[in-house]
């Protein structure tokens, strides 16, 4: 671990940076949109527009990495990125919230696949893992900071939006400046929807049903508090919660995943996850209990997403794996952007409470739909031969997917050659 800090400590800092910034502006506007009176469905609107621009981004950024290389296109990006973030308050219009949201997208999505390609690069056969953990922790670390920072600011005044402009700024020196040699970059094609649907339907169906479930905890969570009443730092705590214990838990369910029917996991999680919402919708405005419901969610639903893609690449190839990580994305994608207009519009009709509700619903659709692929495909794969579990978090591109493929693929070569020299 202190050989992969060495290594990639330049890489590792610019991204903690980086999601400060991304987490400072997702939650700030879910807030400041309360102060400048857009409505829920508004607010939904321009929530949505970030995964528009994301969906896109992870689409057209490896052409442009390809086209100019790695480091114009990571310049250009981080720039744009710290120049919306300081026009947010200056165009305070729900038309320059949503194309900012849908530009900010965009540029992180380029931003994320060049940072990974970097990392995959400087990573070794037997660091990969290592090196993915810490990039993930170095991404929810910079996710939970922005709430602890947002707690302390002004949300009605310019400071929280030039401090993520000037963090993001300022995340790029240490990755541009660092010696680390530009990586080889090839582009991956997605497997047909219709193809993956075939292999997977419980993988696909729960890929699209969980991106409504990470839109509403990335960008209408401040939403739904401003509309409850909650201060800023009740807000910032509740974001906070959810992204500790989804960290929290990757590593329990990925050790469980690797261990027992994973459909069955599946369908556990995802139920326990709809009675978390469901404590929080009931709660009667217990802001304790909310936060229950809240940790519950979080620690059920992100790990999921890593759990669905370890279970489709127990019926794939190997040489397949990456084509279908880039699948699922688009899925997921396609997914997040409905799932905050679907909130708008149910929080906008029946209260703020009804955010739970909705998260709930599909958390237990999960569920449901699970227990209906148990019953109509009977297991044909046994608990020996599944891929490893790899945890991987949500916001990744296809590079740290294709990270965790190589890692599953390894894992499970390392156990061959070890039950072959046992039987020898």
């Amino acid at each position: 671990m202190l050989k992969v800090l060495i290594g990639s400590w330049a890489l590792f800092l610019g991204m903690f940076m980086l999601m400060v910034g991304n987490g400072l502006q997702g939650t700030l506007l879910g807030i400041r949109g309360g102060i400048e009176n857009f409505s829920t469905f508004h607010m939904s609107i321009i929530m949505s527009a970030y995964f528009v621009g994301f969906l896109g981004g992870s689409r057209l950024a490896p052409e442009m990495i390809r086209r100019v290389g790695h480091v114009r296109v990571f310049a250009a990006l981080g720039s744009t990125i710290s120049a919306v973030l300081i026009l947010y308050p200056v165009l305070t219009e729900v038309w320059a919230w949503t194309l900012g949201r849908v530009v900010i997208g965009f540029c992180f999505a380029g931003v994320y696949v060049t940072a990974e390609s970097w990392l995959n690069n400087a990573a070794t056969n037997e660091n990969r893992g290592k090196s993915l953990s810490v990039y993930m922790l170095a991404q929810m670390s910079g996710i939970v900071v922005a709430q602890g920072i947002l707690s302390v600011g002004d949300v009605g005044g310019y400071v929280l939006f030039i401090i993520p402009s000037v963090l993001v700024s300022l995340a790029f020196a240490p990755i541009l400046l660092s010696v680390s040699p530009t990586p080889s970059f090839e582009t991956t094609r997605a497997m047909s929807i219709r193809n993956l649907v075939k292999i997977s339907p419980l993988a696909s169906v729960g890929m699209f049903l969980l991106g409504g479930v990470f839109a509403a905890q990335f960008g209408m969570t401040a939403v739904y508090g401003t509309q409850a009443g909650m201060s800023v730092g009740q807000i910032s705590l509740l974001v906070s919660v959810i992204y500790v214990t989804a960290l929290a838990a990757q590593y329990p369910i990925g050790w469980a995943s690797d261990r027992m029917d994973r459909r069955i996991l599946i369908i556990g999680l995802a139920a326990l996850g709809g009675v978390g919402a469901l404590l929080s919708a009931m709660s009667g405005g217990d802001y304790y209990v909310i936060l229950v419901g809240a940790a519950i969610v979080g620690g059920t639903s992100n790990p999921l997403y890593s759990l669905y893609i370890a279970y489709a690449n127990d019926f794939l190839e190997h040489e397949d794996m990456a084509a279908a990580s880039a699948g699922f994305i688009f899925i997921n994608g396609f997914g997040a952007i409905m799932g905050p207009i679907l909130l708008g519009y149910v929080m906008g009709a029946f209260g703020e409470a009804y955010f739970w509700v909705v998260v709930a619903f599909l958390m237990l659709t999960m569920a449901v739909y699970g227990l209906v692929r148990v019953l109509q495909r009977p297991s044909d794969t046994s608990v020996e031969d599944q891929v490893h579990y790899a945890p991987v978090l949500a916001s990744s591109s296809h590079v740290a997917l294709g990270v965790s493929q190589e890692i599953y693929i390894e894992t499970e070569l390392e156990d061959q050659a070890a039950e072959a020299e046992q039987n020898t």
